[in-house]
């Protein structure tokens, strides 16, 4: 898995899931019973080590944010290592759970881990790697939206991303070019195209005088021309390897 639905709270939505399931399992299952114990002990059980399933997710989801947050990217490396810090997490809290005066348990850490936790952990992980896979198709789509404005109060254009062509100087003035329901339109703004290079990086520089956005080149017209998305623009020797280069 290359992607990641960053929300914590669709994360501790997960996390509730996952302690439901987990007390009902542990509830059926009694994995360390001795057929001493009664009802009150198991639902007492079940929810102290499922909420601390639930708190050990839940860090989780702030970890992984941050993460994500940093470096804008996720891996199937980094979906691999989070699950295996959920599992230790877990393993530990439980185990310290199961050791205090509620359960009282004689495993030791490590017999804690074989007999109990790994035997579980491929069904428990299964689950969470699917419910985690499922959070990314809740991902909204967001559509990159561009406010270009000017000098003057009244110089402001909102159109998306994908619909600037290109933008050309204009003595004291930029004319943005732009599509929408496929026909071309333009409009002058009072800025320079310093200014809109600067505050638009992903804008290439083709000419002295143009900044194209590079979705919207078609082909080469000739060796100082270039079609765009309804329209040709110069281009400048000065600039000509950046564009061959993109």
């Amino acid at each position: 898995m290359n992607k990641l639905n960053p929300s914590i709270k669709y994360h501790l939505l997960v996390g509730v899931f996952f302690a439901l399931w987990g007390f009902l399992f542990m509830y059926m299952v009694k994995p360390f019973s001795d057929h001493t114990t009664g009802f009150y002990f198991w639902i007492r059980s079940s929810i102290g080590f499922n909420l601390i399933a639930f708190l050990a997710y839940g860090l989780i989801a702030i970890i992984q944010k941050a993460i994500f947050d940093k470096i804008q990217r996720w891996s199937v490396g980094l979906e691999v290592s989070v699950l295996l810090l959920f599992y230790i997490i877990h393993t530990i809290g439980t185990f310290v759970f199961y050791k205090s005066p509620v359960i009282n348990g004689g495993y030791t850490f490590l017999e804690w881990n074989t007999e109990i936790m790994l035997r579980a952990a491929i069904v428990n992980l299964t689950i969470l790697a699917i419910a985690r896979s499922y959070l990314i198709k809740l991902i909204p789509v967001k559509e990159d939206i561009l406010i270009i404005k000017g000098d003057n109060k009244l110089d402001i254009l909102k159109i998306k991303k994908a619909e600037l062509i290109c933008v050309s100087n204009a003595q004291n003035y930029v004319e943005i070019f732009f599509t929408q329901s496929n026909t071309l339109h333009s409009k002058l703004i009072r800025t320079s195209l310093k200014n809109i290079k600067a505050e638009f990086d992903f804008l290439l520089q083709v000419h002295r005088s143009h900044l194209i956005n590079p979705t919207h080149f078609k082909s080469w017209k000739d060796s100082s021309t270039v079609y765009l998305t309804e329209m040709e623009i110069p281009v400048s020797k000065t600039f000509n390897k950046e564009l061959l280069a993109a």
